[in-house]
């Protein structure tokens, strides 16, 4: 039966190899931009300007990589980006492990320990899924600043890490409601309590599901620029007294109660943030200064 099963016919062996070439086509136009932006990084300028895109480099040079990691120009610092990428993966790695262990257990506590009103809180916790970024600075700002973490790498963390909660909360839910019930009480008849039978029954299983997780996160978090822009450290140049634009918002939210505007406010410098339909106006030369 098993030698049947395996037999195929000509015509299943052409399908399948017509198959594989679309999906290798699909591949190769897919990573075609990546092969001609590494191509590209290591050509010459000269044969950039006279060459066609999708030829290969006649004298490959390493030189512009070396520029652009210790020489490139940000703004008016030429630092080079090497310090961003090392900076970028600090926060990227350890949001990620966050955010992805509380999802775990969070999905495992709503499938396998429910309580009275889980299915409540899940509802709430997934209505985060659908909150913009805009509408969360202005209070994270205020977070960060009582908590005293606003002008730090961790206060960009724990953004972070409370936005994607919901994502892998929801991720991993939706996966252990899959996996029988009978395997947790089994464990519990045992004697095996909430963390031994997460370590050693639902753990062992979530592989799929923490690939997900850990590359949605990742890539979230990795392409993020509104929350570095607004909770990173910024060149104090740019704002006395303030060392980066999380506080502006900070002062800018007390200023203006319930998003009304005062003196302060009205002879304000001439850039806002729209919230709630109004515009919050804050002099940042003098009040930052």
């Amino acid at each position: 039966m098993a030698n049947v099963i395996r037999r195929q016919t000509p015509a299943a062996r052409l399908g399948r190899g017509l198959l594989y070439g679309v999906l290798i086509l699909a591949a190769l136009f897919y990573i075609l931009p990546l092969v001609v932006m590494l191509m590209t990084s290591v050509k010459p300028l000269s044969e950039i300007s006279a060459g066609s895109l999708l030829s290969f480099p006649q004298n490959p040079t390493f030189a512009p990589w070396t520029k652009a990691w210790g020489e490139a120009c940000t703004g008016m610092r030429c630092d080079g980006v090497g310090g961003y990428f090392w900076n970028s993966f600090a926060i990227v790695i350890p949001a990620v492990l966050i955010s992805t262990t509380i999802g775990a257990l969070n999905g495992y506590a709503l499938t396998k320990w429910r309580f009275k009103g889980s299915e409540l809180v899940f509802a709430l916790m997934l209505f985060g899924c659908f909150i913009p970024f805009q509408v969360v600075l202005l209070p994270m700002a205020q977070t960060l600043g009582w908590l005293g973490i606003s002008s730090s790498r961790a206060g960009l963390i724990l953004v972070h890490v409370v936005f994607g909660i919901a994502f892998t909360t929801l991720f991993f839910r939706n996966f252990y409601v899959g996996i029988p019930n009978e395997l947790v009480s089994a464990a519990k008849l045992d004697g095996a309590g909430f963390f031994r039978i997460f370590w050693r029954i639902l753990l062992p299983v979530s592989a799929p599901i923490i690939v997900v997780s850990v590359i949605w996160q990742f890539t979230q978090i990795w392409n993020d620029f509104l929350f570095g822009v607004a909770f990173q450290p910024q060149h104090p140049a740019r704002y006395r007294g303030a060392k980066q634009p999380g506080e502006y918002l900070h002062w800018r939210s007390r200023v203006q109660r319930g998003y009304g505007g005062g003196d302060d406010c009205r002879a304000a410098h001439p850039g806002g943030v729209r919230v709630g339909g109004k515009i919050l106006r804050a002099r940042a030369d003098s009040r930052l200064g």
